[in-house]
């Protein structure tokens, strides 16, 4: 049994974390088989879009602690260069929005693999927890630099120390994440939302990933730059002139992602 699932259906890659009875926790195969999939969708323009989810009763609790022991045991240092580190980055870069649908639990680089999307949705049951203090570590998976800029200071740090769990009601109360949908609604109310974003502007909406990427570090004066520089460019797009034509017609726009 593949450690992922893997499907393409209207134009939206599904990718389905299946080790559900390690609750979808990362061993070396799924981390790098991740990545590959991440390629894959970055890599061809049918792909609109990427939903990210676990199967059974986790999104993922984060690392499969028995590769951490053992004589055949990984290396912190090799799990983060190799397997974490990568996964974020090829989020973040993706030219095509990622969505985390998290359906449970949400541990560790579980819950910052997820929180670094460009758009996290949770099932009611849901629950997102920085369990790194509990075995003496620090948060990793860029959770220490998305987790501050989502809820703030205070909140992040004070998670980041207890290890206290956040419910996906109070997570999107604080800003953590997007929305909440009850569990037996959940994958339909999900799949609108996917389904929409997979029949919109693509370039579009990888420019504005890129931009907001950059405000992280960006000056004032540097974004309002860039903004200019990206408008530009989304203005020279077939669905920018597709957008302005449907407007002016009244009708509803057809979107190539071109």
């Amino acid at each position: 049994m593949s450690s992922i699932l893997f499907e393409i259906k209207n134009n939206t890659a599904f990718i389905t974390l299946n080790r559900p009875e390690k609750f979808n926790s990362f061993n070396r195969s799924m981390a790098l088989l991740l990545q590959e999939q991440l390629d894959w969708c970055a890599s061809k323009e049918e792909v609109r879009c990427v939903y990210l989810t676990g199967a059974g009763k986790a999104f993922s609790a984060g690392q499969d602690i028995s590769e951490l022991t053992g004589s055949e045991k990984l290396e912190i240092k090799q799990i983060l260069a190799e397997h974490y580190n990568p996964i974020v980055k090829k989020i973040r870069s993706l030219a095509k929005p990622v969505i985390a649908a998290v359906n449970g639990v949400a541990a560790g680089a579980g819950a910052n693999i997820a929180l670094c999307c460009d758009i996290v949705l949770a099932t009611e049951t849901a629950s997102f927890i920085q369990a790194f203090s509990k075995i003496g570590l620090i948060p990793d998976s860029g959770g220490t630099y998305t987790l501050p800029r989502l809820i703030g200071w205070q909140r992040a740090s004070a998670l980041m120390m207890t290890g206290d769990k956040v419910t996906a009601t109070e997570a999107e109360k604080m800003g953590m994440i997007y929305k909440v949908f009850p569990a037996d609604a959940f994958e339909q109310e999900a799949s609108k939302i996917v389904h929409a974003l997979a029949a919109m502007p693509t370039k579009g909406l990888a420019y504005t990933k890129q931009v907001l990427n950059q405000s992280f570090h960006n000056s004032w004066e540097q974004q309002l730059e860039l903004e200019d520089e990206y408008q530009q460019k989304a203005a020279a797009t077939y669905d920018y002139n597709e957008g302005i034509n449907a407007f002016l017609e009244k009708r509803t726009a057809s979107f190539k992602g071109e």
